[in-house]
């Protein structure tokens, strides 16, 4: 995510490493590269202008502190700028104080606004609302079906209806009340381009429900062209926020760096992931600092508490005290972190991790193979590693999928893992505690 722009803007500051002030010149020559980089990464024209004329009047007579570098001092600048840019503030949901609150989901065909539907119930559902979703897509073949599986996929409940658009929505309002589910997503038809045809139907969508929320779904590797689109929507039928799909294959980040600028439209959510699971709150200035390679701790952490059981961390704490870690505990780790998302996309939120990462991929396969192998252990094997011998060796690998030199590799790897265990263990006991 941001691959791009991260790496062009991290050579930029790394040139102004070494200098003893903010010149205007070495301040005007770094505007420059940051304007190139930003069209690169498929930024407005416009917001770039903007946004680099910002920073030059606040950076140029900056004084440099001793105890900051200037590539730091423009960092902090850029940082501040960049908040501003994609909207300042975290900008909620609208819920309504009257159930149920109306969410109406637009976008062009191929956007993922099917799919974001139910990534969005599971989310609100969490939150503590009921959701109900509802499919009022009657062109494309199947929508209703692909929706119906989903919502039953994830135990969302399910509505549509052989009528109108319109139709469909009022009946769902209807069931919403009938049934006490506090909030109502509506997938709506898409196209391959605007047409007044998909614009009136969802007007008249739009009018019959009186939606509190309406979202542009746009797929992020569109780059600019979601914000040509985006700003048709909103002519037309009046958008109260957008949420960006497939942000985790987007390495640019032109339309997250452009809505709310070019647009006045916030972004409220971003999809990261084929999971149901894949869809983070957009917060702008945790966003920045991902976009300038300095992490994202805070939802690193939102992310952990959502899967992590605190009871069996509590468990895990004393097993490793007591150098009792076994593969057991190592599986059970492994689903947790394997509910959090991708690998490669956590690893990015760990500030400095993103950079150190720069050309390398994450192997998700291998967290796979690990598993594969775990769970073709008896249970005796995973409790008391030691007992695997050569014939043990060669039944894991056949009955895992993968080869002994895999087995012998992840046998090796934990070994070394029980050996720091019992290490830190130690160091941690208090003085006078029998060993």
């Amino acid at each position: 995510m941001f691959e791009q722009i991260t790496d062009k803007l991290d050579g930029i500051f790394k040139k102004l490493t070494g200098r003893g002030y903010l010149s205007e010149k070495n301040i005007q020559e770094a505007g420059r590269e940051i304007r190139m980089a930003l069209l690169e990464a498929d930024v407005n024209y416009k917001v770039v202008k903007n946004f680099v004329a910002e920073i030059e009047k606040k950076a140029i007579g900056q004084e440099v502190t001793k105890s900051i570098t200037p590539g730091q001092q423009l960092i902090k600048i850029i940082h501040d700028e960049m908040v501003n840019l994609l909207g300042g503030t975290r900008s909620d949901m609208a819920i309504s104080s009257t159930p149920p609150t109306v969410i109406i989901l637009a976008g062009l065909q191929g956007s993922g606004k099917t799919t974001l539907a139910g990534k969005l119930a599971l989310y609100l559902r969490k939150k503590g609302h009921h959701p109900l979703l509802v499919a009022a897509d009657i062109h494309r073949p199947a929508a209703k079906k692909q929706l119906q599986l989903l919502a039953e996929s994830i135990q969302i409940p399910f509505y549509t209806a052989e009528a109108g658009a319109p139709d469909i929505a009022r009946g769902a309002i209807a069931q919403a009340r009938e049934n006490l589910f506090d909030l109502v997503i509506i997938d709506t038809a898409g196209r391959l381009q605007i047409d007044d045809a998909l614009m009136i139907e969802l007007a008249d969508v739009k009018k019959a429900v009186s939606a509190h929320e309406t979202l542009f779904v746009a797929d992020a590797m569109t780059g600019q062209e979601a914000l040509n689109v985006a700003s048709e929507f909103h002519r037309r039928i009046g958008l109260t926020g957008a949420v960006l799909t497939k942000m985790d294959g987007d390495a640019r980040g032109g339309a997250a760096m452009s809505l709310k600028a070019a647009l006045g439209i916030p972004i409220k959510f971003i999809g990261t992931g084929e999971k149901p699971a894949d869809v983070e709150e957009f917060h702008p200035a945790r966003i920045s600092s991902r976009i300038l390679g300095m992490g994202d701790i805070v939802s690193f952490v939102e992310k952990a508490q959502e899967v992590i059981d605190l009871a069996e961390a509590e468990k895990l704490e004393k097993k490793l005290l007591k150098e009792t870690f076994t593969f057991e505990d190592f599986l059970a780790q492994l689903k947790q972190i394997k509910k959090m998302g991708p690998l490669q996309n956590l690893l990015e939120m760990l500030p400095g991790v993103g950079k150190q990462l720069k050309g390398v991929t994450v192997d998700e396969n291998g967290m796979a193979r690990v598993e594969a192998i775990i769970n073709s252990m008896t249970r005796q094997e995973r409790t008391h590693p030691s007992i695997i011998d050569g014939s043990r060796r060669r039944r894991i690998a056949a009955g895992s999928g993968t080869s002994v030199q895999h087995v012998n590799m992840l046998l090796k790897q934990f070994a070394s893992m029980q050996k720091m265990i019992k290490q830190f263990s130690r160091l941690s006991l208090p003085k006078g505690f029998p060993s």
